[in-house]
């Protein structure tokens, strides 16, 4: 039986509110019936952009070059002629202390090289995503990862910083993870200022949207709750009040 996708984006969208979700698929054969990409970008995660505003599209190791890092996660070798690019890119953001090279071996990446990508919009997939990435702000995203802890669907892992393509990779071994991007990434895909990422393994997107309804409905119930408790407890001091309230706490 095959999965609605679309259902699955709409149930999602309904209970957590506005964000941008993208399939995406490590394949060994190319999906049938799917345009392949043709043109050059600088980075893997610029798919995730094009993807996200547009129709579904297989990209071929090629085409993810361009991004020596990306590259790396995804278990694509450069080229001969271009191997030197890794060295060269982790050298430059060691000496400005971006990364330190000790990092580099724990950074996770994909299992072997995926022969073609698929990304589409999660409503559009018309193959089962490995991840799906969500995109939004982070109350939203909050819920969405308390509704994969719920699924038993979330990682262990802190939020993953630097490099942001890592997350894909350690979100299919480890389960749901949050990044915070990285400065390359909100570069090449315009992430706001205000957004996060969610990446979420497919193969328990339908546990995780199954829980939503709980989660939303009990953050309600919390927020109700706390905003009376905090207007239950928040008084407003005379400045003397304040101070020896503050001087007694003090001593």
């Amino acid at each position: 039986m095959s999965t609605d996708y679309a259902a699955l984006e709409r149930e999602l969208l309904s209970a957590i509110g506005p964000l941008r979700l993208v399939a995406v698929s490590y394949l060994s054969t190319a999906p049938a019936g799917v345009s392949q990409f043709s043109g050059t970008v600088p980075s893997g995660c610029t798919f995730w952009r094009l993807a996200s505003t547009g129709n579904g599209f297989y990209t071929v190791p090629s085409d993810h070059l361009n991004c020596p890092i990306g590259s790396y996660t995804h278990a694509i070798d450069l080229p001969a002629g271009r191997a030197g690019e890794l060295e060269q890119t982790l050298t430059l953001m060691a000496e400005i202390g971006y990364v330190k090279m000790d990092d580099v071996p724990s950074f996770p990446r994909l299992p072997e090289t995926p022969a073609f990508v698929y990304y589409a919009p999660l409503g559009n997939a018309v193959v089962a995503p490995d991840v799906v990435i969500a995109v939004g702000r982070p109350a939203s995203l909050m819920r969405l990862q308390e509704a994969g802890e719920r699924a038993g669907a979330a990682s262990s892992l802190p939020l993953v910083g630097r490099p942001t393509c890592m997350a894909l990779p350690a979100a299919i071994a480890h389960g749901a993870v949050m990044s915070g991007g990285c400065i390359g990434n909100r570069v090449y895909t315009a992430l706001g200022d205000d957004e996060l990422y969610l990446m979420i393994p497919g193969v328990r997107l339908a546990d995780l949207v199954r829980e939503l309804g709980v989660i939303a409905k009990a953050n309600d119930t919390l927020r109700e709750y706390h905003e009376r408790r905090k207007e239950a407890l928040t008084a407003e001091p005379s400045a003397l009040g304040y101070y020896e309230i503050f001087v007694s706490s003090e001593s």
